[in-house]
C-alpha cells in the first residue's frame, strides 16, 4: 500500500516520503494563490480557479478569500454552500459537506493528526480522519474542527468552538471541547 492511499484511510503515513504528495499540495497552494489574487467583482475567475483547485465542478458555492486547502480534490461540497473570508482546510483525508452549509469567517476544518510519541513525529508520522458536515449546518466564526468529526443535519456550531467529537443533528452546541446546549425545535 502506498503512502498516499494510506493517508487516504486515515492511516498512519510517511509525510513527504512519496514526491507526488508534495508536488500535489504545492500544485494546490499555488492555485489557492491564485484564487486569493482575483478581484471580488470576477465571479466568472471565481468559479473556473475553484474547479481547478477542486478538481471538479459544484453547484452554487461562494468561497470568500482567502482560502486555503492541501489537496482539493479531497472536498466536497453540497450546493449553496457559502464560506466567508480565511476558510481553511487540512484535507489529507476526506472532507464531505453537505448542502446548504455555511462557514463563518475564520475557520479551520483539519482531517490530520499526529502521534503522541515524539520519537514517531520526529519520522514525520502522520495520520488521519475523514470529516463530514451534513445538510443544513453553521459553523460560526473562529471555529476549529478536527479529524474524525461529523456534524448532524441542521445543527449551528457557536462562535470559537473547538470540535473533537462528533455532533448530533438538530443541536446548538458551543464550547472548548464543544458540547450540546440545546435542541434546535422547529417553528
Amino acid at each position: 500500500m502506498t503512502e498516499k492511499e494510506k493517508r487516504l484511510l486515515g492511516l498512519p503515513h510517511y509525510l513527504f516520503k512519496e514526491p507526488e504528495i508534495s508536488e500535489e499540495i504545492t500544485r494546490t497552494k499555488e492555485l489557492c494563490y491564485e484564487y486569493n489574487q482575483l478581484r471580488p467583482s470576477d465571479k466568472e475567475g471565481q468559479e473556473e480557479m475553484l474547479v481547478r483547485i477542486f478538481q471538479k465542478e459544484f453547484k452554487n458555492i461562494k468561497i470568500w478569500a482567502p482560502f486555503q486547502c492541501f489537496h482539493g480534490k479531497n472536498i466536497t461540497l453540497g450546493k449553496n454552500f457559502f464560506a466567508n473570508h480565511n476558510f481553511i482546510v487540512i484535507d489529507m483525508c476526506e472532507v464531505i459537506i453537505g448542502d446548504d452549509v455555511m462557514i463563518g469567517p475564520n475557520v479551520t476544518i483539519t482531517t490530520a493528526s499526529h502521534p503522541k510519541s515524539p520519537r514517531q513525529r520526529k519520522e514525520n508520522i502522520e495520520f488521519g480522519a475523514k470529516v463530514i458536515i451534513e445538510d443544513g449546518v453553521w459553523i460560526s466564526s473562529g471555529v476549529t474542527i478536527c479529524p474524525g468529526v461529523t456534524i448532524g443535519k441542521n445543527s449551528i456550531i457557536g462562535a470559537g468552538s473547538i470540535v473533537t467529537k462528533s455532533i448530533p443533528a438538530n443541536v446548538v452546541a458551543y464550547g472548548t471541547p464543544c458540547r450540546v446546549t440545546e435542541k434546535i425545535k422547529e417553528k
